[in-house]
């Protein structure tokens, strides 16, 4: 059995944030996800901040984490909110290249010194005497851990409705996450389901742009990261 000093269960926002803070730390971290591919996948809206997540992200920032360095490398629009208000409301928001974004997460988690990212597929939690010491996996083995974060998002039993259908899953052609839920609630977790919302899909060549206000970005560009000097991006037009 395989010995970790830090486990960190799914690589979506949370997980790689948790990941790349513990390893920054001089923590020897592992991060697990079903799929390496789709480490940080954008799923629904392809954007980072807006109206109270800016405002979060921009923390996370400041805490040393990746998001907002990411979403200046892989972000095609960029604009301050709400400046038609006071300032305690602006909030910045970024339009994200979703592929590009996911790239250039991963090519981040790879090169960070201790960090080690594992494809596989956590089912259950090991615990002896009340105390947790590792996890098993899909595929029947089980690997030790000193701390395990836990970040499944909307893959844990997820589920998804389609207009009458339902179907069991974390992401369109993604399964769910199974046995966690129940693990959980065998160790006396009360588990719940939070829903999200998925905005329609349009086709491009389906719409008429000469009917619909233009909705340039910020000139010049803002930076979403504190640490990021300027951006030299053609930003694209949302209307």
């Amino acid at each position: 059995m395989s010995r970790h000093t830090l486990l960190v269960v799914g690589a979506g926002h949370a997980g790689c944030e948790a990941a790349c803070i513990a390893a920054a730390m001089g923590v020897e971290v592992t991060l697990v996800t079903m799929s390496l591919d789709a480490i940080a996948q954008m799923s629904c809206n392809p954007a980072i901040g807006g109206l109270a997540k800016g405002h979060l992200v921009r923390e996370i920032d400041v805490l040393g984490g990746i998001m907002a360095r990411m979403a200046d490398l892989a972000g095609i629009q960029f604009k301050m909110l709400n400046r038609a208000r006071g300032p305690a409301v602006w909030s910045p928001r970024a339009q994200e290249d979703k592929a590009l974004y996911r790239e250039m997460v991963r090519a981040r988690l790879t090169s960070t010194p201790g960090l080690t990212l594992l494809q596989a597929q956590v089912t259950g939690f090991l615990v002896r005497d009340g105390r947790l010491y590792g996890a098993r996996l899909k595929d029947g083995s089980e690997i030790e851990c000193g701390t395990m974060i836990v970040t499944p998002g909307t893959f844990l039993n997820g589920l998804m409705h389609v207009g009458d259908r339902t179907l069991a899953g974390g992401r369109v052609g993604e399964s769910a996450s199974r046995g966690l839920s129940e693990c959980l609630a065998e160790l006396g977790f009360r588990v719940l389901r939070l829903k999200t919302g998925t905005p329609p899909r349009i086709h491009r060549d389906s719409i008429d742009f000469a009917r619909m206000l233009e909705q340039p970005g910020d000139d010049p560009p803002r930076p979403f990261s504190h640490f990021t000097r300027s951006l030299e991006v053609d930003q694209i037009m949302c209307h």
